[in-house]
């Protein structure tokens, strides 16, 4: 197992999984070219904010939960890794919500899009 490939589901291949209980899910259907494209796009991104965020303490993105309407935090790898399932697997692994995050050392998709951009604004300046 690659350790960016995020943790994996411990009921993998066993028949008694107890997802089975919550009945027949839709399969994930492939994506198309255009969100392929998108997610591709993403992960190219999210390297970028790393790159440029994680010196700066920053532990990875919050993103607001639609179903929930809470904020999930992910660090920078698990982050990637649901990129890549989606890639492979047409959706994310099963993973367990982060222990206790620190909210302060997490930044939305929008603020690591804009201090990133910004960041590269006033390099070219220089």
């Amino acid at each position: 197992m690659n350790r960016d490939d995020g943790p994996l589901d411990p009921f993998l291949n066993d028949p008694e999984d107890p997802v089975t209980l919550l009945g027949d899910g839709e399969p994930a259907q492939p994506l198309s070219d255009e969100e392929r494209a998108d997610v591709e796009a993403d992960l190219t991104e999210l390297a970028e904010f790393r790159a440029t965020l994680e010196p700066h303490s920053v532990a990875g993105i919050v993103v607001e939960c639609g179903d929930c309407g809470e904020q999930h935090y992910f660090g920078w790898e698990l982050m990637a890794a649901n990129l890549r399932a989606l890639l492979g697997y047409g959706r994310t692994h099963v993973h367990e919500p982060a222990y206790e995050p620190d909210p302060d050392a997490y930044v939305s998709w929008d603020y690591a899009r804009g201090y990133t951009d910004a960041v590269h604004t006033l390099s070219k300046r220089r």
